[in-house]
């Protein structure tokens, strides 16, 4: 089976597929990409039996055909989490733990760093739109600095290139030269609910289907807590 994702869950679905070659079920090779180019590949009708999204994404792509609707299903969610350089001259002026207690505390935070870093994926969209919706856009214009494509944020922290950085808490889990802060409080949080699909162009649904129902039981709830995920999705948390 060909599959496609995010960057977000590479690492998570690479262990999932392992899991499910080792259940007998069909083996899945997964290539991740950025999200924007992974949602234009499936509209453009490339051949792909799985697709794995944000669920506002993939629902967008299951209206117009590009995915069977019934089969969209939630496999995680993931926290959007914040970090500083772990070491060198910059963790000296990082902003402190407890400034993230609260939304108040990350709004200062904010203003008191010098650079700011976001990803191109849902994650970054909702940081810009709570600046946005906290006034502050204005204010920090120019001093936020979007990851480039396929550069996980934590990279630029790492390299100083940014001061402080916001990204699926996922992708920071395991990254050399940064400390991770924890995920956003809840009066702020960005929280983004990551699911599955069956293309339109696939070859085999109904083995696509049965390995994407694998990926969503509690069988491997322990991989997705490996990779600091939330299975499964909880409908209390607001998904963005």
């Amino acid at each position: 089976m060909k599959a496609l994702s995010s960057m977000a869950t590479r690492a998570l679905l690479a262990d999932l597929a392992t899991a499910a070659a080792e259940a007998g079920l069909p083996c899945a090779e997964i290539e991740s990409v950025g999200g924007v180019d992974a949602a234009r590949r499936v509209a453009a009708g490339e051949q792909l039996d799985l697709v794995f999204l944000a669920s506002g994404a993939l629902q967008e792509l299951a209206d117009h055909g590009h995915v069977a609707a019934s089969s969209v299903t939630p496999l995680v969610l993931s926290r959007t989490a914040i970090a500083v350089r772990s070491e060198g001259s910059r963790e000296a002026s990082a902003p402190a733990v407890h400034a993230f207690d609260d939304a108040a505390g990350v709004r200062a935070a904010l203003r008191n760093a010098g650079r700011i870093g976001y990803s191109t994926g849902p994650s970054g969209t909702a940081i810009l739109r709570q600046i946005d919706d906290w006034g502050m856009a204005g204010e920090l214009r120019g001093r936020l600095v979007q990851a480039r494509p396929g550069m996980p944020v934590a990279r630029l922290v790492a390299d100083g290139e940014v001061d402080v950085g916001f990204q699926q808490l996922s992708e920071m889990v395991g990254q050399e030269g940064i400390r991770i802060l924890g995920a956003l409080p809840p009066d702020c949080a960005i929280d983004t609910v990551f699911a599955g699909a069956v293309a339109t162009t696939s070859t085999d649904p109904a083995a696509s289907r049965a390995a994407l129902s694998f990926f969503a039981s509690d069988a491997v709830v322990s991989i997705k807590d490996a990779h600091s995920f939330v299975h499964p999705p909880r409908p209390s948390l607001k998904s963005r």
